[in-house]
């Protein structure tokens, strides 16, 4: 594997081997797979910011906005952490969250009328800019734009961001 990423780096014109790129659903921090085996140990480490435990793989780096909401489910789509934002946006605490699946509890309802949640679990590919609208518990649906991750770990997964619509 370090090969092919030396083979792209310089296919690329530079000698820098390329990173892959990490994103904290708790915090929103970017980080580079260097950051995340520095020091002694060799096991993978949570943010080094705010100390959440796992990291999220990005095939390019990402930058949400600043009112962004991220939302962290298993293989089945249940809610296993609510990040940054999660509350401001919906109303909904942690405890209210976790456990349930994330298009039940949001009630999205995507633009092109597909579940783009469950494509992304299913495929394991990136859906990203999916006009959406959210129909959080006790608040007034709201419109907009889904960014959804998968996770390229043996216990599958995702993340979604959910970024408000600019009116």
């Amino acid at each position: 594997m370090a090969d092919l990423r030396a083979a792209g780096a310089r296919w690329l014109g530079c000698n820098v081997p390329m990173a892959h790129h990490f994103i904290c659903p708790n915090c929103g921090r970017r980080s580079a797979e260097v950051d995340r085996q520095a020091g002694l140990r060799r096991a993978e480490r949570g943010c080094s910011h705010c100390g959440f435990g796992f990291l999220f793989e990005l095939m390019d780096d990402y930058y949400p906005a600043p009112d962004a909401a991220f939302f962290v489910c298993d293989q089945q789509g249940m809610v296993i952490g609510c990040g940054r934002g999660a509350y401001e946006l919906t109303g909904i605490s942690d405890e209210q969250a976790i456990g349930r699946p994330v298009s039940d509890l949001l009630g999205l309802t995507f633009a092109s009328g597909e579940d783009a949640v469950a494509t992304v679990l299913e495929w394991g590919v990136r859906k990203l800019a999916q006009p959406v609208t959210v129909n959080a518990e006790g608040d007034l649906p709201a419109d907009a734009v889904a960014d959804i991750f998968p996770a390229y770990d043996d216990d599958g997964g995702l993340m979604l961001v959910l970024t408000p619509a600019k009116a």
